[in-house]
C-alpha cells in the first residue's frame, strides 16, 4: 500500500471499524474465492458475526479458516471537473476510508464470550437500548444455539483517500466545488479532508 494513503494511526482504524455498518468477508476454498457481506462487531481486537450453523460459507471455513475481512467509509463521488480544467475523465475519484482485516476463523463456543459478542453487536445497532441484557436468562437456549465466529486478526490495514497529497490548487477546487454542492455527505467530506490535510 502506498505510504501517503495508508492510515498509521490504529485509534482511527479502531473507529472506523467501530463505526462501519457491514463488511465483506472473503473466504476461498479450491482456489475459487467465495465473499459474503455480513453484519459485524468489533470487540475485544476480534471482528464477530453470527449466522447459519450450516450453508456455503460454514462448509468453506470447515476446510479453511483464513479469512479476509473489508469495510468501506465512503464520502463524496469527486467528478473530475472538481479539480481540474483540462476536461479529462482522469481526475474524477471517489473519497473514502477504508480497512482491510487478514486472519483467522474461530468457531466460538463459550457461552460468556457469545454473550459479550452478541450484547457488543446489540449496542452497535441499537445503541439507544430498549431492549432486555443479553445476560438475561431468557435468552441461554437462543445463546446456546446461535452460530457464532469471530477472526482473530493478525493483520489489520488502513486506507485514506480525501484528496490528502493534491496540489494545494486542486484540493481548494475541490472543496470549493463540495461547498457549493452541499449535500450532506460534502460536509462531512470537507471536514474529513480538513482533519487530514
Amino acid at each position: 500500500m502506498k505510504q501517503n494513503v495508508q492510515i498509521k494511526n490504529r485509534k482511527i482504524i479502531d473507529e472506523i471499524l467501530q463505526s462501519a455498518e457491514y463488511g465483506t468477508l472473503a473466504l476461498c476454498k479450491d482456489n475459487i474465492p467465495y465473499s459474503i457481506p455480513m453484519n459485524y462487531t468489533y470487540f475485544d481486537n476480534s471482528l464477530y458475526f453470527h449466522g447459519s450453523k450450516t450453508g456455503r460459507k460454514i462448509d468453506i471455513m470447515k476446510e479453511n479458516l483464513f479469512a479476509s475481512f473489508s469495510v468501506v467509509e465512503p464520502y463524496s463521488v469527486i467528478q473530475s471537473y472538481f479539480s481540474s480544467n483540462d476536461n479529462l475523465a482522469c481526475p474524477a475519484t471517489h473519497f473514502f476510508r477504508s480497512v482491510i482485516c487478514d486472519g483467522q476463523i474461530e468457531f466460538v463456543n463459550d457461552y460468556d464470550e457469545k454473550v459479550s459478542a452478541l450484547e457488543s453487536l446489540m449496542q452497535k445497532l441499537q445503541p439507544e437500548g430498549k431492549y432486555t441484557p443479553l445476560t438475561d436468562e431468557v435468552y441461554k437456549k437462543r445463546v446456546d444455539a446461535t452460530n457464532l465466529f469471530k477472526i482473530n486478526i493478525k493483520n489489520i490495514e488502513g486506507k485514506l483517500k480525501l484528496g490528502q497529497n493534491l496540489p494545494q490548487k486542486r484540493y481548494e477546487m475541490i472543496l470549493d466545488f463540495l461547498e457549493k454542492r452541499g449535500y450532506d455527505l460534502d460536509k462531512k467530506t470537507i471536514l474529513q479532508m480538513k482533519e487530514n490535510r
